[in-house]
């Protein structure tokens, strides 16, 4: 939180929508350029971060942050996701979805929080939302309302729409019965729990419920890299460390957390996810000649603990190829560069 209020927050005032269209721009490039095929994304001036991925062909489920429910620009704020939805949702032959982003239960009270779910009923959009991220977070939750974050989202109703949660780091055994009854789809972030001291997800303890586990990075602010295949070894080996168990999320496993587990979380698993016929060509090539890559017997092993993402070639989404050995087909690299580097010059000063 003392990051958030000090640090980000202060520096996020300052950002204005053109801002956030290059670093949209870059953010997808970098995820091009190390396999990532589609992302979740909450923010604000999202309509510009749709542009951009129209622009760059890259396939995307995207919410506007709401924040507090009381306040200047509330109104405007749930209004401003509404439209996103009418504007986006299905756009781009599909390759844009819309959810309403509550951004927490500890930002978004419980009146905030039923005014989305009534909002996602009468337009039929799903919820992404942050939960259970910090220990603190849990414990002020039961403080408050006398109940975890996970059982105060249900009581809610949020569950009932269709959710996407971030996070649950903090998940108890009653709390992790919840996620798997209600089918909500987690994203785990191990890269941004580690920076920010958050903790370890029972990641293998929620699998083994039966709920939906997907991979992601987190902003860049909490991460600096968007770099999934990092997060595919960080998600094995910290579920191996928590358990002191070395078996724990295999490479098989953890590899489909970031495949079928991602396409589910983002509501596509119907069409994302698997090599089949009837599935969307959304398709990451590696080159697999480096020393790393020998001997052969085991790529899924080879994937997971020594990959890099500087070995993709190939890039594509939806059939289409956006990355191709080092180039971007749709994105001006040195103009987008140029763009960011000035606007994050101008953010730090």
């Amino acid at each position: 939180m003392d990051w958030l209020q000090k640090k980000i927050w202060p520096a996020e005032a300052n950002l204005t929508a053109e801002d956030v269209y290059w670093g949209s721009q870059l953010a997808i490039a970098e995820m091009l350029a190390s396999g990532t095929t589609a992302f979740a994304d909450m923010y604000f001036f999202m309509d510009q971060v749709a542009q951009a991925c129209v622009e760059t062909g890259m396939r995307a489920s995207l919410s506007r942050g709401l924040i507090a429910v009381d306040g200047p620009g509330q109104e405007e704020r749930f209004a401003e996701n509404e439209q996103l939805f009418k504007d986006f949702h299905g756009a781009a032959d599909g390759r844009i979805t819309v959810m309403l982003g509550p951004h927490a239960p500890y930002t978004c009270p419980p009146r905030c929080m039923e005014k989305v779910v009534a909002i996602a009923h009468r337009i039929g959009a799903e919820i992404h939302v942050h939960l259970s991220e910090t220990k603190d977070e849990v414990e002020k939750c039961q403080r408050i309302y006398g109940k975890s974050p996970v059982a105060l989202l249900d009581d809610l109703g949020v569950f009932d729409c269709g959710t996407l949660a971030a996070h649950c780091v903090w998940v108890s055994e009653q709390d992790i019965r919840i996620l798997a009854e209600k089918k909500v789809r987690v994203v785990h972030n191990p890269s941004s729990n580690l920076k920010l001291a958050s903790g370890a997800a029972p990641v293998s303890a929620m699998l083994e419920a039966g709920v939906t586990v997907a991979l992601g990075t987190d902003g860049a602010t909490s991460n600096n890299k968007l770099d999934m295949l990092e997060e595919i070894r960080l998600a094995s080996f910290l579920q191996k460390l928590d358990r002191m168990d070395p078996t724990a999320l295999p490479s098989r496993q953890v590899l489909q957390m970031a495949h079928q587990g991602g396409a589910a979380a983002i509501g596509q698993g119907a069409v994302l996810g698997r090599i089949e016929s009837g599935y969307k060509a959304d398709l990451t090539i590696y080159n697999t000649t480096a020393p790393h890559w020998c001997p052969q017997h085991d790529l899924a092993s080879i994937l997971t603990y020594a990959a890099a993402s500087a070995d993709v070639s190939h890039t594509l989404v939806d059939g289409r190829v956006l990355y191709r050995n080092g180039e971007f087909t749709t994105i001006d690299i040195a103009k987008v560069k140029a763009e960011t580097g000035a606007r994050g010059l101008r953010l730090v000063k």
